[in-house]
């Protein structure tokens, strides 16, 4: 339980910090690159990949089932 906790935090964290990157790096919009050239960049970026690696961690963690506890009698 408390590993599952760690991971959606890293996962969250994870997500901040690449979606931060990418609201940062729209400011090349503003220096003449096109939108196909922005995402090209964005997507060489290990910043930005950090929110991708969240997204999947955070969804693992939260799609995957807990264990099922078996009482015996």
């Amino acid at each position: 339980m408390i590993t599952r906790i760690i991971l959606f935090l890293i996962g969250f964290v994870f997500m901040i910090i690449g979606f931060s990157y990418f609201i940062i790096y729209i400011n090349l919009l503003s220096f003449g690159y096109n939108i196909y050239e922005y995402i090209n960049y964005c997507l060489t970026r290990y910043e930005c990949w950090l929110l991708i690696i969240g997204l999947i961690i955070t969804s693992i963690i939260i799609l995957r089932k807990g264990k099922k506890h078996v009482k015996c009698l």
